[in-house]
């Protein structure tokens, strides 16, 4: 095991500092460096148009494959090793180093929070492309291939090897699915530091907001609501479960949040339901706390229907059915993290500075495994991720390319 994992396997799982936050030297001044970041940068209108041309294939959850084996297609057209697709369905590629060097993961995803059917043809206005996806995560895809053909067309070689992924599952339902697999059976114990790019903007990801996300149903015999007054309604059971819910007190610091999205049930006006359900999330990115607000919510939503059952006397007692949509794990890393600064580093050394935010993403995996991870941004400017209206302004977005580039080279190191 490389030492950078050997020290972070050492750490708590959902706290973790780099190795000794050593400060790694950005290669920004090697001619070679300066070169390759001079491709990015003029090679901005191809890294544009693959961003329109993956954008315009559909990926809908769990039905990434058509844009997988397209990506697939778009890596070993840039003659990177190893490309493959794995059991899970990530399109895996490998830019070899050194044996016994840093491994670097660079990731985008593949997948979008819309469904079969939308339409995903890019309207361009200006600078501006509008399309459902176009910033989320079609962008951190064609910033993949950017770096990889700048690192290409300068022939920089590095003494880490760097591994481009696309990943599936990364939003909603899929709850990270592309990444857990890479981490417990892909890349085991191979990867010394996970970078995803996700989204627009020059901003950096540094911590994980963990969710707890569940389906609730309370279920009876229901009956007429006349005819069977007195049995008990699986509609007042929830209505009682979300009142409990709404009561919850939460700190601000670490911040939790909760919230029930979505309420379903019932059949007519005139009938005592069957069934009804809720969907509930709950967020932090402080694991104990998160803990500490799911076992307040698990014993709410059981008194809510011990309530329910002990008010009426009539028919058969509801049962409560409780259904995993997704638990992503929370984790916080050090300002001073190796990772962290590598990427702050990159941006300042290109000009700008780098604001730092706790989000859920990729990175959330293996920063809760102890594996230096972080999401950045793109580049670029966009708005109205997960809506039809979705937009990504072209302007200076070199600069999330070059920014990639250079934080992966710091990374990886320069031969």
């Amino acid at each position: 095991m490389h030492p950078a994992r050997m020290i972070a396997a050492a750490l708590p799982a959902l706290l973790i500092a780099s190795a000794a936050h050593a400060q790694l030297p950005v290669p920004n001044r090697d001619p070679r460096v300066r070169q390759a970041l001079e491709h990015a940068r003029a090679g901005e209108p191809q890294t544009i148009e693959d961003q329109i041309a993956i954008c315009q294939i559909e990926a809908p959850p769990f039905k990434e494959q058509r844009r997988a084996e397209d990506f697939r297609r778009r890596l070993e057209a840039l003659g990177l090793r190893n490309v493959r697709i794995d059991a899970e369905g990530n399109v895996i590629a490998e830019r070899p180093g050194n044996p016994g060097e840093p491994v670097v993961v660079i990731s985008g995803h593949l997948d979008t929070v819309f469904p079969e059917g939308t339409d995903v043809t890019v309207r361009r206005e200006g600078t501006t492309l509008r399309a459902p996806g176009i910033g989320d995560d079609c962008r951190g895809l064609a910033v993949l291939l950017g770096v990889a053909r700048a690192l290409d067309q300068a022939r920089v070689r590095t003494r880490g090897t760097i591994v481009f992924v696309g990943t599936v599952g990364e939003e909603g339902a899929g709850n990270l699915r592309g990444v857990r697999h890479l981490f417990s059976t892909e890349l085991r114990d191979r990867v010394d530091y996970f970078i995803s790019v996700d989204g627009t903007g020059l901003g950096l990801t540094k911590d994980a907001v963990g969710s707890h996300r569940y389906t609730v149903t309370y279920r009876g015999p229901g009956g007429h609501s006349y005819g069977d007054f007195g049995a008990p309604n699986p509609v007042h059971a929830l209505g009682r479960a979300v009142a409990k819910v709404a009561e919850f007190q939460v700190p601000a610091d670490p911040r939790v949040t909760f919230s029930v999205g979505v309420v379903e049930g019932g059949t007519s006006v005139n009938s005592i339901a069957m069934t009804a359900s809720m969907q509930v999330d709950m967020r932090s990115v402080d694991a104990a706390a998160l803990d500490a607000l799911d076992a307040r919510f698990q014993a709410a939503i059981r008194q809510a229907l011990d309530e329910e059952n002990a008010r009426w006397s009539r028919g058969d007692r509801l049962v409560l059915e409780i259904d995993t949509i997704g638990i992503r794990p929370a984790g916080k890393q050090p300002a001073d993290a190796t990772i962290v600064r590598a990427a702050t580093d990159a941006g300042r050394a290109l000009g700008f500075d780098v604001p730092a935010i706790a989000s859920s993403t990729d990175a959330n995996i293996p920063i809760s495994l102890g594996v230096p991870a972080v999401t950045i941004d793109g580049g670029g400017r966009g708005g109205g991720a997960h809506s039809l209206g979705e937009w990504f302004d072209t302007t200076d977005s070199h600069l999330g390319t070059q920014w990639a580039l250079l934080f992966v080279l710091t990374l990886a190191g320069v031969r």
